[in-house]
């Protein structure tokens, strides 16, 4: 019954969460707290009897900018593009979900924490806004939002994270994060470490 009725809620919200990076509150790490298993990779959508998330997957290597060092990461939302740089003038590229206009942002940040099967608890104004939002989705699930690893950025709430809407990749949907297929998240997660620098910019690098 309480799978029933949390698959009903989070369907009936659907249309929310594909518009929204939404997530932990401001306080990120406290959000961990209140929830471990956001550390563990225990949950997954098997659990649950659904059919998982699918879909996805597009890295590949490019030629890059020579200039940047390696071992960054740089997310053009310009190219719709996340790099790693992994040597010089090489990078690999993923496909990404961008911010819509209004949620637009740039800056230079760092990988200040990394989730394998990161809850979902969507913000107070989320909740008004929908008040049949789950008041929590717990890691793993098929219908979590932020998909199955996460990489906070800086002290912010922003996140490259995957997702439980592959069709939305290189579409502009979220509030602000990142969105990856879930395949090529795992992908660089296992690649980047705590620290990594971040840089967020508009400026498009495909011409390299």
């Amino acid at each position: 019954m309480i799978r029933s009725s949390l698959v009903r809620s989070l369907s009936a919200a659907a249309a929310l969460m594909l518009m929204a990076c939404a997530g932990l509150s401001s306080d990120a790490s406290a959000a961990g707290r209140e929830h471990p298993g956001a550390v563990t990779s225990s949950g997954s959508g098997g659990s649950w009897g659904w059919g998982g998330w699918g879909g996805g997957g597009g890295a590949s290597e490019v030629s890059f900018n020579p200039k940047i060092k390696p071992g960054q990461i740089i997310v053009s939302f310009g190219d719709r593009r996340l790099y790693l740089v992994t040597s010089p003038g090489r990078a690999l590229a993923y496909p990404i979900a961008i911010p819509r206009d209004q949620s637009r942002w740039s800056g230079v940040t760092s990988v200040s924490m990394k989730r394998v099967n990161p809850p979902w608890t969507p913000t107070p104004t989320m909740r008004a806004e929908n008040p049949k939002l789950p008041a929590f989705v717990p890691g793993g699930h098929p219908l979590n939002p932020l998909g199955v690893r996460a990489l906070y950025l800086g002290s912010s709430t922003y996140r490259i994270h995957g997702t439980d809407a592959p069709w939305t990749i290189g579409e502009a949907v979220s509030k602000g994060c990142i969105r990856m297929y879930n395949e090529d998240v795992v992908d660089l997660y296992e690649r980047v470490k705590v620290g990594t620098r971040v840089t967020v910019t508009w400026q498009q690098f495909a011409a390299y």
